[in-house]
């Protein structure tokens, strides 16, 4: 559990500042659009922030969701989406309650979080994508992404949170909705971390993942058990099982969200030695690993690493007067052969082949007697 510190930090990270009690709104709030600046950074448009006592979350007039039945609207919306709905209206009622700004940006000035959290490759590993597309196309952003200036590249822009809805927007060839705030690292990954707690969690690999490219980039355990909303003993078991395994070896995985600690670390074990890797980089590399989803590819892959490899065929070298094996028989189950050593006369070995097939036949005629 995280202590009281930590929720503190997470609601001032989220609002700006300490958190304050709302006034019941006496009113219909109201947003004006501002008239699109053009300030060479992607800002498109600007809403001018709510007053206190704000309730509802639109953040221009073309982007208020459509009134619909009760009929309608179950038949157009799973559960999972109206969950979503809800949640994006509460932050985004929250943010402009507390006076947040909300503009519209290019997403191709954009760039992802500098601590990569996600293994899925949008509608190939996270099934609910297209559905994330379909719902803006459809209703518009209800919710803002979150992003801080670049600060290393001026003019853009990088992700707090929101990087599924910056690709769908993307998709859709829209301006993304965000709010923009200055974050150090260290808000910047709680934000990260917050938005995986409260939206879609992250599988436990790609939670291992995370753990270890925060510690890569210099975060105290502290910062990153925050982020991640575990305690020191969970953070310790998503190192050693992110340390056991290859990154390239997870990344062509994918994020198996049916796989757990247990089955990670079986296969970290089945990993151990550097020709058992190469195995499992080739099979994912085959055609039936990249047609298969995620969790099937795991699966694949493990029962591939389980097969115990044979025993090496045991050879008997032949060896002349002088020492210098001319000849090894090696024997595999009930077969056997024999190489001879490079440089061994083409006609001894002639000789020696003829020879075998004599004896061969004599061998055979005993036997029959």
């Amino acid at each position: 559990m995280v202590g009281g510190n930590r929720k503190n930090e997470l609601k001032a990270l989220f609002a700006g500042g300490p958190m304050k009690p709302t006034p019941q709104p006496t009113a219909a709030p109201e947003t004006k659009s501002a008239t699109p600046a053009q300030t060479g950074q992607g800002e498109l448009t600007a809403v001018n922030s709510a007053p206190a006592s704000a309730t509802v979350a639109p953040v221009s007039s073309g982007d208020v969701p459509r009134a619909a039945s009760g009929a309608v609207r179950a038949m157009g919306l799973t559960l999972g989406a109206i969950s979503r709905e809800a949640e994006e209206a509460r932050h985004l009622r929250q943010a402009l309650t507390d006076g947040e700004r909300v503009v519209s940006l290019d997403p191709s000035l954009i760039d992802g979080s500098f601590v990569s959290d996600r293994l899925s490759e949008a509608e190939r590993d996270d099934g609910d994508f297209l559905g994330l597309v379909e719902s803006i196309r459809e209703n518009g952003q209800q919710s803002p992404i979150l992003v801080r200036p670049h600060p290393d590249r001026e003019g853009r822009y990088q992700t707090a949170y929101g990087h599924r809805r910056l690709r769908a927007v993307a998709r859709l060839g829209r301006p993304v909705k965000a709010i923009v705030r200055a974050l150090s690292d260290d808000d910047l990954v709680l934000a990260q971390g917050k938005e995986n707690a409260e939206r879609r969690n992250l599988s436990f690999i790609e939670r291992a993942l995370f753990a270890k490219a925060l510690v890569a980039h210099g975060f105290d355990r502290k910062v990153a058990g925050d982020a991640l909303a575990v305690d020191k003993t969970e953070l310790s078991r998503l190192l050693q099982v992110a340390d056991a395994i290859p990154e390239q070896i997870v990344r062509g995985i994918g994020p198996a969200p049916k796989a757990g600690r247990p089955r990670w670390m079986a296969l970290g074990a089945l990993l151990a030695g550097e020709g058992r890797r190469i195995i499992a980089i080739e099979e994912l590399g085959g055609d039936a690993y990249r047609a298969a989803d995620s969790d099937r590819r795991f699966a694949m892959l493990f029962a591939r690493l389980s097969i115990k490899p044979q025993p090496a065929a045991a050879a008997e070298e032949l060896k002349d007067a002088k020492g210098k094996v001319f000849a090894r028989v090696k024997r595999e189950g009930r077969a056997a052969r024999i190489d001879f050593a490079p440089g061994v006369d083409p006609a001894f070995i002639d000789e020696a082949a003829a020879l075998l097939a004599e004896r061969y036949a004599a061998f055979a005629d005993g036997t029959k007697k």
